[in-house]
């Protein structure tokens, strides 16, 4: 049987990638693109997608917007107290997929949390559209790793979940 131990460098190793991978990115629509610089036209990269700068001063689908400094660091120590719950979560896990999953999250939270102690917002910057339809709001890779994760974990719990009901009715029968 593989232990908890084994998957710890599994799940850092998806939270500093996707750590990594964001803030590069981030890095890169700040600076050689210049996104804030290209106005609401942002810079169209396919016809359903585009770069464009945003600055989230809130969480998910701008719920607690910060418009203070109290309230930026407020929403600082709150989602860094998140932060840690998902990293004990991912240290004391055993199932391989859901260290992973919980990986993506913390990698994402940080993410996110480092742009708001660094500038005061988080760069979001893809917007996915058909037409005028967004069947999201402008993102970051930091939030894309944060809802997938979020995913795995509500699927493997929801499917275990049946499979381990299954299993309990059939040793009653």
């Amino acid at each position: 049987m593989t232990t908890a131990r084994n998957h710890r460098p599994l799940g850092i190793a998806c939270a500093a990638v996707t750590l990594i991978a964001d803030q590069f990115i981030k890095y890169m629509v700040a600076f050689p693109l210049a996104l804030q610089s290209r106005g609401e036209d942002g810079l169209p990269l396919l016809p359903i997608f585009t770069l464009r700068w945003l600055e989230n001063r809130g969480v998910s689908m701008g719920f607690l917007h910060a418009g203070t400094d109290t309230a930026r660091w407020l929403l600082v120590g709150m989602t860094a107290t998140i932060a840690t719950l998902v990293a004990v979560w991912m240290w004391r896990e055993k199932a391989r997929a859901d260290v992973v999953a919980l990986g993506c999250i913390l990698g994402g939270a940080i993410g996110n949390i480092s742009d708001r102690v660094r500038l005061g917002f988080v760069i979001d910057y893809a917007d996915l559209h058909f037409g005028e339809w967004r069947p999201f709001l402008v993102f970051n890779l930091a939030d894309a790793a944060i809802s997938i994760g979020v995913m795995i974990l509500l699927a493997r719990a929801l499917l275990l979940g049946k499979k381990d009901a299954n299993t309990e009715s059939h040793e009653h029968a």
